[in-house]
């Protein structure tokens, strides 16, 4: 599973979904986002256009 801090989809009919701190997977079936409150929410490939994914990077611990 991928990890992103902030998730933005952009959907085929020029709509788009943010997410915040979340777990996804993306693969031709479509695109499923695990929140940290545990919801889940499930987008069919054929609605995804794009998504963009930022994870800022931590420092490891000393």
């Amino acid at each position: 599973m991928l990890r992103a801090d902030e998730l933005t989809i952009v959907h085929h009919d020029d709509t788009v979904s943010h997410f915040t701190d979340v777990t996804y997977t993306l693969n031709r079936q479509g695109l499923r986002v695990f929140t940290a409150t545990g919801d889940e929410k499930a987008f069919p490939g054929h609605d995804v256009l794009t998504t963009h994914a930022r994870t800022s990077h931590q420092e490891l611990a000393a």
